[in-house]
């Protein structure tokens, strides 16, 4: 349930870690149009999430970092820090999926690896932002936030099924694709955590193959996911992410003629 926003008072002014980073001194507040000052509002607050986990980050801080005063963070999101909080997730959300769309051109694999290229990159900027939204057990965390995390790895499904080239999946083959969303999420957090599991490409590639190899052993138990990658090897042009395990299962399914 979310908490009505507080009267601010004196306590709720003491600064947070994050104030103390971010505050500076100011000028008078600039005045801005409606939208805009709410789209820098939100802007501001996703810079910060991106950096600390939602408990540090204050109105304070986001009223400091955008040169506003409180009382005016509050005129545009009356419910407080909840509301802000969902709003900057939301915006997140929306720039997270959209790195899942790629070019019509290549192979699946060079689709694929483009989206993880733009993937990775959004969870390096945005690292602590990433850690708490999927970590969960946030005390700002709703149904709502939630909601918004799962339109996420929808959008991420639609795409990868449409650089299948499938028009229904069936239930192993979308067991498939949401298996290996969420393995791409367990080793982004991990290589957050860890930092020596190495590059962003090597990190990458690997996920590819996880991808391929994934697909190998659902096609030995589903009709569909053995057709869609009997498909995509036939058409493979041997080279690029994936190429040396396609090469070899290439050479198990599709046998050279004699």
């Amino acid at each position: 349930m979310t908490r009505a926003p507080a009267t601010p008072d004196a306590a709720s002014a003491t600064p947070t870690t994050a104030t103390a980073t971010t505050r500076a001194r100011r000028g008078p507040y600039r005045r801005l149009p409606v939208e805009q000052r709410r789209e820098q509002l939100i802007a501001v607050a996703l810079e910060l999430f991106s950096r600390h986990t939602p408990e540090e980050v204050s109105l304070d801080d986001v009223a400091a970092a955008a040169e506003a005063s409180r009382p005016l963070v509050y005129r545009y999101f009356p419910g407080g820090k909840q509301q802000l909080y969902e709003a900057a997730l939301g915006s997140a959300a929306s720039e997270l999926a959209a790195r899942f769309v790629s070019p019509a051109e290549g192979t699946p694999t060079e689709r694929l690896a483009y989206a993880l290229d733009r993937y990775l990159a959004f969870v390096r900027e945005h690292a602590a932002g990433y850690g708490a939204l999927l970590r969960g057990g946030s005390a700002v965390e709703t149904q709502r936030t939630d909601a918004i995390v799962d339109e996420v790895r929808r959008s991420a499904f639609t795409n990868i099924v449409e650089h299948l080239g499938v028009s229904d999946p069936g239930p192993r083959l979308a067991l498939l694709i949401r298996s290996w969303v969420a393995v791409v999420e367990a080793t982004a957090l991990t290589w957050l955590d860890e930092g020596g599991v190495g590059s962003a490409e090597s990190l990458r590639d690997w996920l590819v193959d996880e991808f391929v190899a994934m697909f190998a052993v659902t096609a030995l138990h589903d009709r569909q996911s053995a057709t869609v990658l009997r498909g995509l090897l036939a058409h493979y042009q041997g080279e690029g992410p994936g190429a040396k395990l396609i090469e070899g299962l290439t050479e198990l399914l599709l046998p050279a003629e004699e």
